[in-house]
């Protein structure tokens, strides 16, 4: 009977040796750790991912943070060429427009092509059979929109309404 224990143990890992060791020590010190603690599997890949945020995630608010910055210098943009052009709409819709056009969003349009491209994948998302594109994440598609002048002119038209 002892030697069917000594085989047991010895097939038991350092971690699974060490959790049966604590486990029968009852000296009133901590708390036993519960069955899920016990059962899950530990790796290397699972210990680096419980301390990192994903890539997608941090792309995303970088994307966010960027996009409000840019609708930020735009309204800033259109405020001072309104006030420039109070008494002439047509020359003010001119020049908002030609500057909408002009206007540099590659740093976040990069961020938003990286998205489009590895999101899915860094997601793990499944392709939906009938679509034959990844599923929708939060029944929205996970693509964005890449920033432009009609993105420009939708939030700050150049004719006033």
């Amino acid at each position: 009977m002892a030697d069917d224990r000594t085989q047991d143990e010895d097939r038991r890992n350092a971690v699974e040796r060490l959790l049966a060791r604590d486990l029968e020590q009852v000296d009133g010190v901590g708390k036993p750790l519960s069955r899920r603690a016990r059962q899950t599997r530990r790796s290397v890949e699972a210990y680096l991912q419980a301390g990192v945020r994903p890539r997608w995630m941090e792309r995303l608010g970088e994307i966010d943070a960027g996009i409000a910055r840019e609708t930020r210098r735009l309204e800033r943009a259109y405020n001072a060429l309104r006030e420039e052009h109070r008494g002439d709409p047509a020359t003010f819709a001119r020049r908002w427009r030609d500057l909408a056009r002009s206007w540099p969003f590659a740093d976040v349009n990069e961020l938003i092509g990286q998205h489009n491209e590895w999101f899915p994948i860094e997601r793990q998302l499944p392709i939906d059979p009938r679509t034959r594109d990844y599923v929708l994440v939060g029944g929205r598609p996970y693509r964005r929109e890449e920033l432009g002048p009609e993105w420009v002119l939708e939030r700050f038209p150049a004719e006033r309404t």
